[in-house]
Order: C-alpha cells, then sequence, then structure tokens
C-alpha cells in the first residue's frame, strides 16, 4: 500500500477563505504523521472525515505560528477524548517549553506523555524508526531554527516465488529467511541461490518535507531522488525579490530544487494570501519541472513511483 499523503492546510502566514495554514497528514498503513500544524488543524480532521485517534507523530518545522498555532488545541482535544498512548513530538529548541507553559497555566491535566525530540538547525539527523518507516530532519534557511523533514519507508522484504519454492518443496520454516535475503540449502547440500526463489520489493517511497525556506540549494544533497517532495512556494517569480527578503521561494525556484533532486513528483504550497487563483504558480513551476502539483486542501496524494499503477 502506497503511503498517503492528506493537505490540510496550504495558506502562508495569514488564512484566507479558502486556505488554512500549514498542515498535513501522512498516513503510512496504520501509522499516522501529522506534519506542522496550523491553527484550525484539528477543524480540518473533522471536514475531511479523517481521525487523529492514531497520531502518534507530530512533526512541527519552526515556530512561526502558521506551523504550529494548532498543536495545543489538538493535543487538549485529545485528552478529553480519552488519548492514553504517549504522543512524539518532533520540533525546534523552545517548543517544548511552549507547550508545558501552555498545559500548566490552562490547567490541562492531560492523561498522556508527551515525548519530546528537538531537531538541528545545522546538520542533518536521524530521528527515529519504527517498523514501518523512518524519520530524519534537515536544516532550512529561513529567519529563524527551521528543519525539513525526510520520512522514508523502511526497506520491505524480498517477495517469495511460490511457483520455483513448490515446486522444490521447501518447508515453510526456511520462508522467513529466504524473505531476507539467505540462500536455501536443501536437505542433500544443494544451494539455491536467493534470487531464484525471490522477487525483488518494491523500492521503498520517501517523503520529504520542506518548509519555509529562501531558496538555496544545499538542501538537494538531502532530499535527492525522493519520491515526492512538498516544497513552498510563496511566491511568483516577479516578487523574488520579496522572497529573499522574507526568506520564502518562488514557485520558480520550488521547482529548480524539485529538478536538481531528481525527485519524482513536486507538491507546492504555503501560497500568499495576494493569489485568490494559483494556477500561474502551478503553470511557473511546470516550465522548469513538469510533475509539479498544487497542494490543495482537501486532496488526498498517494506517495508513489510515476510508474506504479493507482
Amino acid at each position: 500500500m502506497n503511503p498517503e499523503l492528506y493537505i490540510l492546510g496550504s495558506s502562508s502566514a495569514t488564512p484566507t477563505r479558502e486556505r488554512h495554514p500549514s498542515a498535513q497528514l501522512l498516513k503510512l498503513e496504520n501509522e499516522k504523521i501529522i506534519i506542522d500544524c496550523g491553527e484550525g488543524t484539528q477543524s480540518q480532521f473533522l471536514r475531511y472525515g479523517l481521525r487523529h485517534t492514531s497520531v502518534n507523530i507530530i512533526c512541527i518545522s519552526h515556530l512561526h505560528g502558521d506551523h504550529y498555532f494548532g498543536l495545543i488545541g489538538l493535543i487538549s482535544t485529545m485528552s478529553l477524548m480519552g488519548r492514553v498512548n504517549p504522543l512524539q513530538i518532533i520540533g525546534p529548541p523552545g517548543l517544548k517549553e511552549i507547550l508545558e507553559l501552555q498545559i500548566s497555566h490552562g490547567g490541562l491535566a492531560l492523561k498522556f506523555k508527551l515525548e519530546f525530540i528537538t531537531t538541528s538547525s545545522d546538520k542533518f539527523e536521524f530521528i527515529l524508526k519504527t517498523p514501518l518507516f523512518e524519520i530524519s530532519s534537515f536544516p532550512l534557511k529561513h529567519r529563524i531554527h527551521c528543519a525539513g523533514f525526510l520520512i522514508k519507508e523502511t526497506n520491505k522484504e524480498k517477495h517469495l516465488n511460490m511457483e520455483v519454492i513448490s515446486k522444490l518443496n521447501i518447508p515453510f520454516k526456511f520462508y522467513k529467511d529466504i524473505k531476507a535475503g539467505e540462500d536455501y540449502i536443501s536437505s542433500d547440500g544443494v544451494r539455491i541461490e536467493n534470487n531464484k526463489l525471490t522477487f525483488d520489493p518494491e523500492m521503498p517511497k520517501t517523503y520529504a518535507y520542506c518548509s519555509d525556506t529562501i531558496y538555496d540549494e544545499s538542501i538537494v544533497q538531502y532530499i535527492k531522488n525522493a519520491t515526492v517532495l512538498y516544497h513552498e512556494a510563496t511566491f511568483l517569480k516577479n516578487l523574488e525579490d520579496r522572497a529573499a527578503l522574507y526568506y520564502h521561494s518562488t514557485a520558480e525556484q520550488a521547482a529548480k530544487i524539485a529538478k536538481s533532486a531528481n525527485v519524482g513528483q513536486l507538491l507546492i504550497g504555503h501560497f500568499s494570501s495576494r493569489y485568490d487563483h494559483l494556477k500561474p504558480l502551478l503553470d511557473e513551476a511546470r516550465e522548469i519541472f513538469q510533475h509539479t502539483q498544487l497542494a490543495l486542501e482537501g486532496e488526498k496524494f498517494f506517495i508513489e513511483n510515476l510508474s506504479d499503477p493507482k
């Protein structure tokens, strides 16, 4: 099953009637990860018929309010709904203190533990690994400490070639070792090479999330060959000077990063509230990188290779 990405918010600093601040939900089988949590995120869950009961990880890129002002409200609701499982929060220095202050002064009696992991502002870091995926962070160049996230499926086991295995009468007890890549040695000492007994698994999918950042080619090394890249595209290229002033990117610049990194697909978002119509941003990006889509709220995207069937 391909990971699924739900766009819950795609606006930049201020919301519009149609667009909310940054928030995404990444679903990998039975696990859910929230990536940024702008104001109104929990309302967006309700609006799009999503549930946050199996969310165990929340990634916050930086402490500009449009990326985390919805977090304390969501945490409070989780507690009111009886959550008891720990919640891991990956984010910048200061986030732990902010949330603890809100919880303390708001008299919130959480029924679950918050586990904090702090991101770095100057280096790539491995964050955590589960049986389904691993998360790393990397530095972005913004006005304050800001990190991007790389979420990658763990390597999958090989698929058994049951037609060959059945013909050779290989006992079931050896299946696990064969799927792990080992050769099979029969009872009479004959070695059967693993590549004759298995099919290669699907390539692990990778989702790269580049939140607020000035155009910065140094990030290419971290997101090289990602299956899908999300990159902010706050402005059109005619406002490139303004983008640089506020440490943001244009749609054209996002596409240049995608092309340099050889990613499979590009999603652009974090649109300035000045734009009522977003097609010009899409057109601008597609002039550089054809496989670009708008990260529109309510849309679901599959993290899949372009050659994979839907």
